[in-house]
Formats: structure tokens, C-alpha cells, sequence
């Protein structure tokens, strides 16, 4: 093999992998929200799940990237565990479908692939119709990449070295741990399958060598979601700790099966004789059925370990106690008159109101005192204010439907409004507490002058807002012009602060460094008082 063979083989390889990935990138953007949309509401029937992962994961191609959206809903506390674990072993039988495609031998017809989705997506305007084709295009570029590995892969079966190679992935164990290796470089299991399944259609690896690659293709598949929950809270970390698990077993699993029955790789075998490339497709796709067989009656077990591994704290425990519905716990009881389910909604969002408040107060202690302990707890009340804001929405929308007067529908709309206000003012707390932990030198470099200012904005502007929301609470309309003053006297103080800011610039009294965060924190209090009398007055023409 020389080293123009090398190169192509590289070529191919990376010709490939871009295919894939522009794939993918054109079926999610064909599918725009809706992929999020189906998993984020993804039942807690974990058969149901299984069909969702496995659905979605045929659409994006790619099990990598299914998982990722997983870990980031049960780090928002959008899903829990018990939904993610059948969404992931969904996702694990999803990918095979990669590696049932490519072996279908289409690489005559690669070039005229590539030549129709490249017209649609460079020539074609309308969005949809490009996305298809960066789909098309993408397909072309799988086969044309695979066409090139195969045409520079066959040398190797001549050169002794790689035969050499080749002779100790005999051994199970180093064939698991070279598939496994081999994935986690390439961070796609897919990717790895088809690498695979061109070795073995040029006759240089045999098909039980491929059933331990892949094996270990599956538990390197991981690697991806491992690394994306480096930055996910002890939720998200847990969930990939659960994709593991479940990999990890599968490839325990599966070993002993085979070596008890060694039927079942004959069987395989028998299905598409002469054909390694199906032959090692198939294997792929029914290892991930038999594992997921097997693993899901204990998906509570396995849930338990990944729990052990990384234990549930105390704070968890409450962050899940608070993330549900406490008064509109019967959005779709019709029979429930509507001034009850505009009372019930009205106390829920005064409860979304008080974690918006508790965070905007911590985040100003997270600033002001560089106390980076606190941040975490203000992005767990963030997350709170997300979950209630999503959650009271849909149910306000639920009321909708229900027997409601012309005076309610408007009432309803307007508490729509005041949700969202609360879920910004909760947004500004959560970058005034991310302030504190990422730009600390930064908030050192203000002046002490500054500093002192802004303390002062921020107790106007924190009393500002308890009051609009106890003016939305006790409906004390009569309150709103104390409400609307203290809010204007936050708007003069910005005005004035920001002048005294562009002064002590000009003086050289402040660095610039420290200054743009002082404007930006100016900016974000004065929007979280004009969010708050958003609030107080929403409801002054339709009180209850």
C-alpha cells in the first residue's frame, strides 16, 4: 500500500463522515422543531419512548444526536430518567438503519446523486426543497466516500503488516476494545459500522472479527454524550452515565449469547449468505433489538445504578418537588367552573413569581458578593421558572377550550403575558449570576463609585418588582401609580448613572473592561422593573 493509497483512503473516510454529517444536518433542519417537539413529549410508556428514539433517530441519523437533545431536556428537568433510558434504547436500534443502507451496493450511482441533491440545494430557493437536498447530497457523498475506501483499502489485503494486525483482533476482547477505540475517534458509531463493513466487503476482515467491532462500536458511540454532559448539571451527567450503562450491558449481554449459542451468528449469517456487508448490517441491527429485549424490563434498575454512581442530592429532590403543577393540576376537567381554573391559574403564577424573585435576588448576591456558590441555585430556580413556564402556557391554552366568556378568554391572554414577563425576569437573573462566575476579574475592575451605584439601582430596582408582583397578587390596582413611580425612578436612574459611567470613563476613573458590564447591568435591571409593571398592571381592566 503506498502513500497515495493512504491518502485515499483518508479522503474517503472523511469524505464519508462530512456526508453523514450534512445528512443529518438536512433532515433536522427539514424537521425543524418538530423533532424537539416529539421528544420533549415523549410519554412515560418506555415502549412508547423506545418507538420515539428509534423514530427520530431514523430521521437525523444519528444516535449521538439524539442523546444529546436528551441529556439537555433532563438537565432542563424537561424529561426524566425513566422517559430518557427508552428514548436512548430507541436511539440505539435508530442508528442501525446507516449501516442497512450502505450495504446496498449504489456507488455507480453516487455521481448522479450527488449531481441532483447539489442542483436542489445550490440552485433551488424554497427551504424545504434545499434541506432535501443537503439530505440527497449528503446520501451521495456516504457512498461516493465508501466507493473511495474500498477502491484504496484493497492493497491492504496484500500488505503483511495490516494482516499482521488484523490476526490479533482474533482475540474478542482486543476486537471489542479496538471497535470501541476506533468509535470514540470517529464519534460516530455509524461511521464506524460502515468502516467496518468496507474491510470486510474487500475480503480483508472476516465477519466474526466484525461482530466483536461492533460490540465495541456501541459502547464507543458514547463518547459523544459523555463530553456533552461534561457541561450538563448532575442530571444531565446522569443520563449519560445511563447511556453507558446500557451499552456497556449490551455488549456483556451479547458476548455471553454468542458464546453460548454461536446459532444465533449462524442464523444472522444465513440470512443474507454471501453478503458480509448485509451480513454485518444485520448483525448491527439485531444486537441492538436483542439488547433492548433484554435491558428494558430493568430500565428501573439500571436507572437506580446510574443514581448510585451519581446520587441524588437533597437540592434535586427539591428542584423535582418544585418543577410540577401545584393549583392547575386539573387542566382538562371541563366540568370545573371557570372562575376556579382562573383562580387556580392566577395562584400558580404567583408561585412561577416567587422563584423569579428568589433567583433575581440571589443573582444580585451572586454579583455583588462574587459568590459563586449561589449560582447554581439560581440556575436551578431559572430552570424552575422554564419548566412553570412551559407547563402553566399549555395549560393556559388548555383553558381555551373549556366554557369560557369573552371577559375570561381576555384574562387568560393576559396572564399568558404576565407568564412570560416572569420567565424574562428570571432570564436577567440568570445572567447577572453567570456575571459572577464567568467574568469575576471583570466585576473587580469597577469602581468602588460604580459599584456603589449600582447597589443603589438595585434596591430600587428589586423593590420595585416586589411590589408589582404583590400588586398582581393581592389585586390592588389602587397601588399601581406607587408601582409606576418607583418604576420611573428606575428609568431616571439609569439615565443618570449611565452619565455618571460616561464620566468616569472621560476622567479615567473606570476601566473599560468593568464599564461594559456595568451598562449591561444597568440595561438588564431596567428591564427587569419594566417587566415587573408589566405584571402589576396586567390585570387592572379584567380583575376577577
Amino acid at each position: 500500500m503506498t502513500v497515495f493509497d493512504l491518502f485515499a483512503l483518508l479522503g474517503g473516510v472523511g469524505l464519508f463522515l462530512y456526508g453523514m454529517t450534512i445528512m443529518s444536518t438536512g433532515l433536522k433542519n427539514a424537521a425543524g422543531d418538530n423533532l424537539r417537539t416529539i421528544l420533549e413529549h415523549a410519554t412515560t410508556n418506555r415502549f412508547v419512548a423506545v418507538l420515539v428514539g428509534i423514530a427520530v433517530t431514523i430521521l437525523i441519523q444519528s444516535s449521538s444526536a439524539t442523546d444529546v437533545m436528551v441529556i439537555g431536556f433532563v438537565n432542563s428537568g424537561l424529561m426524566s430518567l425513566a422517559q430518557a433510558i427508552g428514548i436512548i434504547m430507541g436511539a440505539n436500534i435508530g442508528t442501525t438503519i446507516t449501516a442497512q443502507l450502505t450495504a446496498f451496493n449504489l456507488s455507480q450511482f453516487a455521481p448522479l446523486i450527488l449531481f441532483v441533491g447539489a442542483v436542489m440545494y445550490l440552485f433551488l430557493k424554497k427551504n424545504l426543497v434545499r434541506y432535501i437536498g443537503m439530505v440527497i447530497l449528503g446520501f451521495g457523498m456516504l457512498f461516493e466516500g465508501i466507493a473511495i475506501m474500498k477502491s484504496a483499502i484493497t492493497p491492504l489485503s496484500n500488505t503483511p503488516t495490516f494482516i499482521g494486525f488484523l490476526s490479533t483482533l482474533s482475540n474478542p476482547i482486543l476486537a471489542l476494545l479496538f471497535g470501541l477505540a476506533f468509535t470514540a475517534l470517529v464519534q460516530s458509531s455509524s461511521s464506524s459500522i460502515v468502516i467496518f463493513q468496507a474491510f470486510a466487503m474487500q475480503g480483508i476482515l472476516e465477519y466474526h472479527i466484525a461482530v466483536y467491532l461492533i460490540m465495541g462500536a456501541a459502547v464507543g458511540s458514547v463518547t459523544p454524550n459523555l463530553l456533552a454532559s461534561l457541561t450538563a448539571n448532575r442530571k444531565g451527567k446522569r443520563t449519560a452515565i445511563l447511556n453507558l450503562m446500557f451499552n456497556i450491558f449490551r455488549a456483556i449481554i451479547l458476548m455471553i449469547l454468542i458464546h453460548i449459542f454461536p446459532q444465533i451468528l449462524d442464523g444472522i449469517q444465513h440470512l443474507s449468505p454471501n453478503d458480509i456487508g448485509r451480513q454485518i448490517a444485520n448483525t448491527h441491527t439485531i444486537f441492538a433489538i436483542i439488547a433492548v429485549l433484554i435491558e428494558l424490563p430493568f430500565a428501573s434498575k439500571i436507572i437506580a445504578l446510574a443514581e448510585r454512581i451519581i446520587p441524588v442530592t437533597q437540592e434535586e429532590i427539591g428542584a423535582t418537588a418544585d418543577r410540577k403543577l401545584v393549583y392547575m393540576d386539573n387542566i382538562r376537567v371541563s366540568t370545573i367552573p371557570p372562575a376556579v381554573l382562573l383562580s387556580d391559574a392566577k395562584r400558580e403564577i404567583c408561585r412561577m413569581g416567587e422563584y423569579s424573585t428568589k433567583a433575581l435576588r440571589l443573582s444580585m448576591e451572586c454579583f455583588f458578593e462574587l459568590d459563586e456558590k449561589k449560582v447554581n441555585e439560581v440556575l436551578e430556580l431559572e430552570d424552575t421558572v422554564d419548566y412553570l413556564n412551559r407547563a402553566i402556557t399549555e395549560g393556559l391554552v388548555v383553558y381555551r377550550s373549556h366554557n369560557m366568556t369573552t371577559r375570561d378568554i381576555k384574562r387568560i391572554s393576559m396572564l399568558t403575558l404576565v407568564v412570560s414577563d416572569l420567565e424574562r425576569i428570571s432570564d436577567h437573573a440568570k445572567e447577572f449570576a453567570l456575571y459572577a462566575s464567568q467574568l469575576g476579574q471583570q466585576i473587580a475592575k469597577i469602581s468602588d463609585d460604580g459599584m456603589s451605584d449600582l447597589r443603589r439601582f438595585a434596591d430600587i430596582m428589586q423593590e420595585s418588582v416586589r411590589l408589582c408582583l404583590e400588586i398582581f397578587e393581592t389585586e390592588q390596582f389602587d397601588r399601581v401609580p406607587e408601582a409606576e413611580r418607583l418604576c420611573n425612578i428606575v428609568d431616571e436612574m439609569q439615565v443618570e448613572l449611565t452619565n455618571n459611567h460616561i464620566e468616569r470613563l472621560t476622567t479615567m476613573n473606570c476601566d473599560p473592561t468593568g464599564g461594559i458590564i456595568y451598562t449591561d447591568m444597568l440595561t438588564g435591571m431596567e428591564r427587569c422593573s419594566a417587566h415587573a409593571i408589566n405584571v402589576a398592571c396586567a390585570l387592572t381592566d379584567h380583575p376577577s
